[in-house]
């Protein structure tokens, strides 16, 4: 049985967003990927206003263990960030589907590459 929620999209590197309702997704990563970092102590998200675009490099997390990049799942301008994991970033690790989520991004363009619950499980199981 999967742990990543149904209802939310995937990325291969790691990331989860919501369908965009009224045009806009949440963006956050997933359990696995919050397993994997360890302990996270510092989250630098992109800027409200800032265009990302889906593929590259929109902020980074620092764990315990390494910083990872945070990579942008979809192209668009970011609506809004989470304070609270800015604030708290052991919300990564706590509550990565919930409390943890990371910004929201008015979308512009999905891309092509966007995996479903169940591709995401078989991805990261290979």
């Amino acid at each position: 049985m999967s742990i990543n929620p149904e209802q939310l999209r995937y990325s291969k590197e790691h990331e989860w967003l919501t369908d965009p309702a009224d045009g806009t997704s949440t963006v956050g990563i997933t359990s696995h990927a919050a397993d994997a970092l360890g302990d996270v102590v510092f989250v630098q998200l992109p800027e409200v206003g800032a265009t990302v675009a889906a593929g590259e490099s929109c902020g980074e997390l620092e764990s315990t263990k390494s910083v990872s990049e945070l990579y942008a799942p979809v192209s668009g301008e970011v609506t809004e960030v989470n304070q609270d994991v800015v604030d708290d970033p052991s919300l990564v690790n706590s509550s990565p589907f919930e409390g943890g989520w990371l910004f929201k991004v008015k979308v512009s363009d999905e891309g092509a590459d966007l995996l479903t619950a169940a591709e995401y499980d078989a991805f990261i199981a290979a």
